[in-house]
């Protein structure tokens, strides 16, 4: 058997990490009152936003996913991995990409002013759904297209011979059981969204309750607020988890034979349409990236290379801690490991940053801790991604090679470092990378202490936006994909060079 007890130290790390910071701030707050009203509204906003655009990703998911999963054509394999770039991709130079596009100044509102209309706003309730169905259209179409593919193509043939109505039989079942799912990912996502809502949020009409914890800590040091806050935040979480297990439905279809599916049903080109729609709507924000990018990058400040340094050796950090977690994690089930590895999507990173201060002030002063806790916040944000990929590929191993390192007495490290760690190196690797973007773009912890000279790339990028400082923000942008990609191309081929099939 492998190690359980790494699991369990890290499960009770996590429920630290979520749940003892955010008693940490209770503690130290001054409790006084109830939320006030514009923490009512704050509340409302966040739901409504995160509803609309969960429910828009799911819904514009499903044709796009469909047309994917019954066609093929050149370049097919690219499109599906480029689907994955914009969730990670930093989420401040995907916000420049829109604005490009969409903004005052941008591509679309050019067009409008030469016939005569007014330019597009992106600012407010329109622009945050806009951007959070930019990043999570992508991440629920590679959900549903994972369902369609699971579809057995016996089931295609058949219906095909018998002239049934492959919707209602085959696909209705799928999305029944895997929509719900993807509903509840990207709601999560949304209702935790911090950078989008502080670049596009457009005032206090436009403030979801993780702006209005910064606001609450960063200006105010209003700790009984932002507890109070996060306590909501973790209720509507749980609240969208426990309904979002209620709708689904489990799958009864059964398996087939491993047959490539051949579709004969739908229209060429409605499915045509929905993939070209779809490849414009997510790569022209990216090419507007670049072109800009490229432009800046004379302008940039001296000050963006420390910046980039200090992103990459905390997204390094990060990355081996979310690993470290996360393997220790998927090497050992249970109910309370199950929660602990999904916790992290219900937390509030600001509090359990500002949490973190409280616990290490009296030990260190909070600009010294300012780069270890965002290494540390960023691991933990990263961990249930992490955990939802390594998990399912060692529990392939131990039914494949378990039974044969049971009968060689294997145990503990040496099982993990001879059967297991061999065979997980494409997940691994993936992983890795995927937990090194997401911290290489995150701009939320360090927003709170970090000073002139701890500032990471993406908060360097934001001060030089708020300068109005666009050339040189724009070019900053272009490292920062470059960075960011590099590093998960980094990892993400290591673990894939002469690794097991």
């Amino acid at each position: 058997m492998t190690l359980r007890w790494p699991g369990a130290w890290v499960a009770g790390l996590l429920l630290i990490l979520t749940l003892g910071t955010v008693a940490a701030v209770a503690l130290r707050a001054e409790w006084s009152g109830g939320l006030a009203a514009a923490d009512w509204a704050a509340i409302r906003f966040t739901v409504l936003q995160a509803l609309c655009s969960a429910g828009l990703s799911v819904v514009l998911a499903v044709p796009v996913a469909r047309a994917l999963a019954r066609r093929d054509f050149p370049g097919r394999r690219v499109l599906v991995t480029l689907l994955g770039a914009p969730f990670i991709l930093p989420v401040i130079v995907a916000v420049m990409g829109l604005l490009a596009v969409y903004g005052r100044r941008g591509m679309v509102s050019d067009g409008l002013s030469l016939v005569g209309l007014p330019p597009l706003d992106i600012y407010g309730f329109g622009g945050v759904v806009l951007a959070h169905v930019f990043f999570n259209l992508p991440l629920a179409t590679r959900m549903l297209l994972q369902g369609w593919l699971a579809i057995p193509a016996e089931r295609f043939r058949l219906a095909a011979a018998l002239g049934a109505p492959v919707g209602r039989l085959l696909e209705w079942p799928m999305l029944r059981n895997l929509a719900p799912g993807a509903f509840l990912v990207v709601f999560l996502i949304c209702l935790t969204s911090f950078a989008v809502a502080l670049i596009l949020g457009g005032g206090p009409r436009a403030t979801t309750v993780e702006l209005a914890i910064y606001q609450a800590v960063r200006f105010d040091f209003d700790l009984e607020r932002a507890a109070q806050l996060a306590l909501v935040q973790f209720g509507l979480c749980a609240a969208a988890a426990v309904i979002a297990f209620r709708l689904t439905v489990p799958d009864a279809i059964g398996g087939g034979l491993d047959r490539v599916v051949r579709r004969w049903d739908g229209s060429r080109l409605a499915d045509g349409l929905w993939i070209g729609a779809a490849s414009l709507f997510l790569m022209v924000p990216l090419a507007m990236v670049l072109l800009r990018g490229i432009g800046g990058l004379g302008d940039m400040p001296a000050s963006v290379w420390p910046a980039a340094l200090r992103s990459v050796a905390v997204a390094l950090v990060s990355a081996a801690l979310a690993i470290g977690m996360a393997l220790a994690l998927a090497l050992r089930s249970g109910r309370l490991v199950s929660l602990a590895g999904v916790l992290p999507l219900a937390a509030s990173p600001l509090v359990v940053g500002t949490g973190l201060f409280i616990l290490l002030y009296p030990v260190m002063s909070p600009a010294v801790a300012a780069l270890p806790v965002t290494a540390l916040v960023n691991a933990l944000l990263a961990v249930p991604f992490a955990v939802r990929v390594l998990a399912p590929a060692i529990t392939q191993v131990e039914e494949s090679q378990g039974r044969l390192a049971d009968a060689l007495g294997l145990g503990g490290w040496a099982r993990i470092r001879l059967v297991i760690l061999p065979r997980i190196r494409r997940p691994l690797g993936f992983a890795t990378g995927l937990a090194a973007a997401l911290s290489m773009g995150d701009l939320g912890v360090i927003t709170l202490f970090a000073g002139t000279m701890d500032a990471t790339l993406p908060l360097e990028m934001y001060r030089l936006m708020g300068a109005y400082r666009s050339d040189g923000a724009e070019g900053a942008g272009l490292l920062l994909v470059a960075l960011s990609l590099g590093l998960f191309w980094i990892f993400d081929r290591g673990g894939r060079v002469n690794a097991d099939a």
